[in-house]
């Protein structure tokens, strides 16, 4: 989305930015971290190190996607929204990806989006930010269709106005019930 001008807009400069940045400094802190760690352990003892990293992780990924497909099913078949399941999904697939880069820094995130016991802080990361940023795309609450704080309860003209077409909506009627003495040979 551009302005007139021809230059993008605030919110369509935000993600892509953070993302191209990523893709340039992560690659770099990778190198760095590993020709340090090389420089400490030995090289073929790094190489071994990253290799063991990402078997580990293709385990743990194996392991947790099916925990995380089998909670989905039971939170379809039991008709319940299933949120906290398709966030961890996200987050396994996310960390996947992470664990299965080589590198020491993408590891470390990696399984901080993986393991069983860091994946809820993960998951309350994500909803907040995700949240934030649904909030600012929408100019308002997803929900309700206010901005946070600003619902202000109708005056009294305002809900006497609304009274008055609830009552416009009214059909007057009476229940006829033939299984009822009263009401029977009464037409329905």
């Amino acid at each position: 989305m551009s302005n007139v001008s021809g230059r993008p807009t605030r919110k369509t400069r935000g993600l892509p930015w953070f993302v191209a940045a990523a893709l340039l400094v992560v690659p770099i802190v990778e190198i760095y971290v590993i020709i340090q760690v090389g420089q400490v352990i030995g090289g073929w003892p790094t190489v071994g190190l990253l290799l063991v990293e990402s078997a580990l992780g293709a385990w743990l990924i194996k392991r947790e996607g099916r925990r995380a497909s089998a909670a989905l099913k039971t939170a379809l078949d039991t008709g319940r929204m299933p949120g906290k399941e398709l966030a961890d999904a996200a987050l396994l697939l996310v960390g996947g990806t992470l664990l299965l880069t080589p590198g020491f820094v993408t590891d470390i995130f990696g399984f901080f989006f993986v393991l069983p016991f860091t994946r809820p802080l993960a998951r309350r990361v994500l909803s907040g930010f995700l949240g934030r940023r649904i909030v600012s795309q929408l100019g308002g609450n997803p929900i309700t269709g206010f901005m946070p704080g600003t619902y202000r309860p109708p005056t009294a003209d305002q809900a006497e106005g609304q009274r008055q077409r609830n009552d416009d909506d009214v059909v007057q009627g009476e229940v006829v019930d033939p299984d009822r003495p009263q009401d029977q040979g009464r037409v329905s």
